[in-house]
């Protein structure tokens, strides 16, 4: 068998092994992408029309839309992924326990370079990836197609802590990024933090708006938990906006910014997991959608 096809057969079998391990464990994973930021993403197959499915490492880009590079490990030739996108921009991404239609776009011009600066600010691995190949490296934007959070477990108490659960991960990735940052803060991982600030904050104001109503309506007796859960929010999001107004700064201070991320971890963590104890149970007990 010639090398190339003995390649493509070792990496189809890795990719295969690190598909049903990611499915099997709601988007965790070991080995080179185990701590990492990973999705898996189903093409249409352009000479085929068959999905096929890819396990991509990611980059936040603002909420609802997340970046792709087809970097295809340096090859000089574009990845089967991006081919398919070209042909066809309709995709599916499953992103931890959670699966969404999306749309991809391929970036260009100072976009696509931008978004590749912080890409190689965060990792310089991308810069010797490109040059390895010898070709510029597409830089595709996944947009969520779909309104509202994707869907995720069927039952509400289960989807509540598949949700925390990706904030706990993303929060892991940001103060780990955190530690290991210079003096001068990359610009990837402040849209990281900002992302989570912002995704932190629409989550516990859908909870504040719809969810505690809801419950309190069917369960009164909780509604001094539920109080104490709103001041929580309110508690969190003091400190979400001093994480922000770091992040604001010209220059900001990589030791301000790694106390700010280290309180919200202590606070977030301690309010999720009291939340959980309280709201899963009578979730996943009550009739209805979620």
């Amino acid at each position: 068998m010639p090398e190339n096809r003995e390649d493509d057969h070792r990496r189809m079998d890795f990719n295969k092994q690190v598909i049903e391990e990611f499915r099997a464990n709601g988007g965790r994973v070991g080995g080179p992408f185990e701590g990492g930021r990973l999705l898996l993403l189903t093409t249409t197959g352009a000479r085929t029309g068959a999905p096929r499915t890819t396990p991509l490492g990611y980059l936040p880009d603002g909420l609802g839309r997340v970046l792709v590079i087809a970097s295809a490990g340096g090859s000089p030739k574009h990845p089967a992924w991006f081919h398919n996108i070209v042909a066809d921009p309709r995709v599916t991404v499953e992103s931890g326990a959670f699966k969404y239609e999306a749309e991809a776009v391929v970036l260009e011009g100072d976009e696509r370079d931008r978004a590749f600066a912080r890409a190689v600010e965060s990792d310089p691995g991308w810069a010797e990836y490109e040059t390895k190949s010898g070709r510029t490296l597409p830089v595709v934007a996944l947009v969520q197609t779909t309104e509202g959070p994707p869907p995720g477990p069927e039952r509400p108490g289960d989807m509540l802590v598949a949700v925390h659960d990706a904030f706990r991960d993303e929060l892991r990735r940001i103060r780990a990024e955190v530690a290991a940052s210079g003096p001068v803060l990359g610009a990837q991982l402040r849209v990281n933090c900002l992302v989570l600030c912002q995704g932190l904050g629409n989550h516990h104001a859908g909870e504040d708006l719809m969810l505690f109503p809801g419950v309190e309506a069917g369960r009164p007796e909780l509604g001094p938990a539920l109080a104490l859960m709103r001041e929580e929010h309110e508690a969190i999001k003091a400190i979400l906006d001093a994480l922000q107004a770091v992040l604001a700064a010209g220059a900001p201070d990589r030791a301000a910014l790694a106390a700010e991320v280290d309180r919200l971890t202590a606070d977030l963590e301690a309010h999720l997991d009291r939340e959980e104890d309280v709201l899963v149970p009578v979730l996943n007990a009550a009739a209805g959608p979620r």
